[in-house]
């Protein structure tokens, strides 16, 4: 029940000791404060990294060309490793746990696209339709380069909205023809990319890239994506490609710089690893800054029981249980914690909520800390506060009544 008057003599006793009761209250506050503003920017911290993997599927491992740089049976280092169909059709029918597979092939010479009387400079990527599910592509309207699109050898393109907006205006671009470097293309689909920087290209097939712009069967990369639930031997599925790049284009298997293997489950494993390790950091600095303030909120309590040694003694003399010298001593200390800790509180994502909007960074998003950990946080604090005054509490109800008089 609420007790009028043991709050009003709380309040008595504050407002006797302001300067004490100020900085106890400080401490407290800084404690929370600075432990909302640490999980907040890991939090920050984590959202972008994890932002820039999900651009790409994290399931994904990517294989680039490279330069031999050992010799192997005969054959001397400095040898460059081109790619070819032969190594898309390899690794289709060998690595049995593909979801989606993609070769790629990147038009260098010339970037230009023009609609009617509008043009443009932008990145022309050929590819297969696994890409789609490699870049995490959403299609805004129409469809994605397809199987028949590739078999046929189809002059098909799929734009991105910024190639749309800049080319076709208002118009709807989808069955209409654009010209890439000269050359009649139907736009089948219209994209939007998580990465702003991909949103720079449009997608053609690449059995049509060869034909039109190599006249050879050279790719430039591959890559696959394998299932959720085969995630744990990625390990083993980079170094089965690696086995089978090394047989097909006679290189040594432990020669890593014939070709470069870009594991993103593995990377993206590495880094929750280290944010793991980023956030018991945080809450062992943080954590430690609020005991400090704990201590703190102890230490008063002692000095106030020892102050009111006398008044003690009065009351049990008076009758007064250790119950009651206990729980007035508690509702001080847990009084003085909690409302310390909800300004901290509110101070810390306060800031961080005022901080977030004007925060540009790919590497560092929404940093926030979320309800849970905020009423965690609350929670931690009343405990803490009770524990706090527990000792000088239980010290105050063990006085015996007349050597608390004698104390006077």
């Amino acid at each position: 029940m609420f007790d009028k008057e043991k709050w009003l003599e709380i309040f008595s006793t504050l407002k006797k000791n302001k300067l004490r009761t100020i900085l106890t209250s400080f401490s407290v506050a800084w404690g929370i404060f600075i432990l909302i503003i640490l999980l907040g920017s890991g939090n920050g911290l984590q959202n972008g990294i994890t932002k820039q993997f999900e651009q790409d599927a994290t399931n994904s491992i990517w294989i680039y060309r490279g330069q031999t740089s050992m010799p192997y049976r005969g054959l001397q280092p400095g040898r460059r490793v081109k790619f070819t169909n032969q190594d898309y059709e390899a690794t289709q029918k060998e690595v049995k746990e593909i979801e989606a597979i993609s070769s790629r092939l990147n038009i260098w010479q010339q970037k230009n696209l023009s609609y009617k009387n509008e043009y443009g400079t932008y990145d022309i990527v050929s590819v297969h339709p696994g890409t789609k599910q490699l870049e995490n592509v959403t299609m805004e309207a129409g469809r994605f380069i397809s199987e028949l699109d590739v078999k046929n050898y189809r002059k098909s393109v799929a734009i991105s909205y910024m190639v749309r907006d800049a080319l076709f205006k208002e118009q709807d671009p989808i069955g209409e023809y654009m010209k890439i470097n000269g050359v009649p293309f139907k736009v089948v689909g219209v994209f939007r990319d998580e990465s702003e920087r991909d949103n720079t290209r449009v997608y053609i097939p690449v059995s049509t890239a060869q034909r039109i712009y190599t006249g050879g069967n050279e790719i430039h990369n591959l890559a696959i994506t394998i299932p959720a639930s085969m995630m744990g031997e990625s390990e083993q599925i980079a170094e089965q490609l690696r086995t089978s790049f090394a047989k097909r284009h006679s290189f040594s298997v432990d020669d890593r710089r014939a070709i470069y293997i870009n594991n993103n489950l593995e990377e993206f494993k590495k880094f929750q690893s280290l944010f793991t390790g980023i956030r018991i950091f945080v809450w062992i600095i943080g954590i430690g800054t609020i005991i400090s303030g704990i201590v703190g909120v102890s230490n008063i309590m002692i000095i106030v029981v020892k102050e009111r040694t006398t008044e003690i003694g009065v009351r049990k003399a008076l009758g007064a249980t250790p119950n009651s010298i206990v729980g007035l001593i508690l509702m001080e200390s847990v009084f003085i914690t909690a409302i310390a800790g909800y300004f901290g509180l509110v101070a810390g994502v306060g800031l961080l909520e005022l901080l977030s909007p004007h925060v540009k960074s790919d590497f560092f998003l929404n940093p926030e800390a979320n309800l849970s950990i905020a009423i965690g946080a609350t929670i931690l604090l009343i405990v803490s506060g009770t524990l706090a005054g527990l000792i000088p509490a239980r010290k105050a109800a063990s006085i015996r009544p007349i050597e608390a008089l004698r104390e006077e």
